[in-house]
């Protein structure tokens, strides 16, 4: 159960431990020698040696994989660019081949007249004997 308590009633409790007197003596521990270090502690400090030395070289290995990543990743922007390059090139072939094999539409179909006229004009070898006899 919780206790409501004054400010008084919590001075008053307090009083008594606050009016035991204590003191630090200054001389005492300032002029304390440190007290030996003992193997155990040499041990502690080994240990922490070892394992700056090995967070020392995890920080240079960290820093040579982060140059060999920029190093790769400039390189494979580099063969994106290509490849975008590339593939612009190539759509623009492929749309310059589609204008280029576009036939010729005919407004309306050659008629059968039309048709031995232009095979007459073409094919010169086809004509008849009478045909070339007649031309010259």
């Amino acid at each position: 159960m919780l206790e409501q308590l004054t400010y008084a009633q919590i001075g008053a409790r307090l009083a008594p431990t606050m009016a035991e007197p204590w003191s630090l003596s200054i001389s005492m521990s300032c002029n304390k020698p440190m007290p030996a270090r003992s193997p155990c502690d040499q041990a502690v400090i080994d240990v922490v040696a070892t394992l700056k030395t090995r967070i020392e070289q995890l920080e240079a290995e960290l820093a040579a994989e982060r140059q060999r990543y920029e190093h790769e990743h400039e390189r494979a922007d580099m063969l994106a660019r290509g490849q975008e390059i590339l593939d612009i090139q190539l759509k623009n072939l492929r749309l310059s081949l589609q204008t280029e094999r576009k036939p010729v539409e005919r407004v309306a179909p050659w008629t059968l007249r039309e048709w031995w006229r232009w095979l007459r004009i073409s094919r010169p070898a086809a004509r008849s004997a009478s045909e070339q006899l007649r031309l010259r």
